[in-house]
């Protein structure tokens, strides 16, 4: 309850024990198994992905993260626009949802859904509504540690 100082009736007491009575219980062990073992595919997938950079396209350990991240979006958005995702996203829960595919699937599936409205109305106001904070608090954040590495570097002498 939002207020736990106020009387009870005796009507909303029966009403609460009716509602806990009635309340769907929730699988949270067998929702965290299959959450863990969606967002390990995705990782997995993720993998196998930059072992193909690093021995088919010449791209180091260092430098071969940037591509996959962009690869990983890339299917993720195409898996949403074609139903795909969606699938996975209600078996796997937060597995599809905390990976990087979560951003494309969130991107895409906001322009999806406002497509009726025109491009610039529809799609472009809306596309970003869901992912907008994590672009916004990831480039500041990048900005910030940045600044940072370089006082350190500049004045710190590493």
């Amino acid at each position: 309850m939002a207020n736990n100082n106020k009387k009870v009736t005796p009507v909303q007491q029966e009403y609460q024990k009716f509602q806990e009575e009635r309340e769907t219980k929730r699988p949270v062990l067998s929702n965290c198994i299959k959450a863990f073992f969606v967002g390990g595919f995705i990782c997995l997938v993720g993998q196998l992905i930059s072992f193909m950079y690093i021995n088919y396209f010449d791209f180091t350990e260092k430098n071969v993260g940037n591509p996959t991240v962009a690869t990983l979006i890339f299917i993720s958005m195409l898996l949403t626009g074609f139903g795909v995702y969606d699938r996975m996203a209600q078996f796997g829960g937060a597995g599809t949802a905390v990976p990087v595919t979560g951003f494309g699937n969130s991107v895409i599936s906001a322009a999806i859904e406002h497509r009726t409205e025109g491009f610039v109305l529809g799609v472009g106001s809306n596309m970003f509504k869901l992912a907008g904070s994590v672009i916004l608090f990831g480039v500041f954040s990048a900005f910030v540690i940045a600044i940072i590495k370089t006082l350190f570097i500049q004045y710190g002498g590493f």
